[in-house]
């Protein structure tokens, strides 16, 4: 079944290239489109995508509020959620995932990467654009780490915390497996371990969490 999106975007010329790009791909099928961020929550609400392209500044409600409605920490089935934005600015990333996305994407990061970030949130995995990375985790660290001890008390295993690092680097399940010499269903249950026992929703939270613990410089 190819993944079903959802385009949120109060310019139509943004939604009319993204749709164009991704129904390019046989594996991708938009499903329904949003100018405004009430419309996007109320269409993400009734028709459950598997991904939603969530612009930041929209009409009636932006999109960092729309973001938490739909996949926020009290929401109990939350949808996978990419923020794509204009403006590449340290704040809105930093509150994008807390609100929930599980990833950030550039408008102007090109259709390869838009389309990346698409099959990542469907598999269950985290993108956020190279240009920002690097900085958004110095973010977390210097804002939170600073005033958070180490928890030398979570339980990992020493490759479970392998894996920790390759995820706060920004590895995918594929680049994880062929470093550690590990098959990718033993990736995804060393994932799906340390997320239970780290009590986070996505990788984006297991690389803030790696990075606020100071495990990486």
């Amino acid at each position: 079944m190819p993944i079903r999106v959802l385009i949120a975007d109060d310019q139509t010329l943004v939604r009319t290239g993204f749709r164009l790009i991704l129904n390019a791909d046989p594996g991708i099928e938009v499903i329904s489109e949003a100018a405004d961020g009430e419309a996007a929550v109320r269409l993400a609400q009734r028709y459950r995508p598997d991904v939603t392209l969530m612009d930041i500044r929209m009409p009636k409600l932006d999109g960092l509020r729309a973001t938490e409605l739909l996949a926020g920490p009290t929401v109990v089935d939350p949808l996978r959620v990419v923020v794509v934005t204009t403006y590449d600015v340290d704040e809105n990333v930093y509150a994008a995932l807390l609100a929930g996305a599980c990833g950030f994407l550039l408008k102007d990061a090109g259709p390869r990467l838009l389309l990346e970030a698409v099959h990542a949130a469907a598999k269950g995995e985290s993108m956020v654009s190279p240009s920002v990375t690097v900085r958004l985790l110095k973010h977390f660290t210097e804002d939170a780490g600073a005033r958070t001890p180490p928890r030398p008390d979570i339980p990992l295993t020493a490759r479970e915390l392998d894996v920790v690092l390759a995820v706060a680097r920004g590895r995918t399940n594929a680049e994880i497996s062929a470093a550690l010499r590990i098959s990718l269903s033993t990736v995804k249950s060393h994932l799906a371990s340390v997320q239970a026992k780290l009590e986070a929703r996505n990788r984006t939270e297991i690389a803030i969490w790696a990075w606020r613990n100071r495990l990486l410089t």
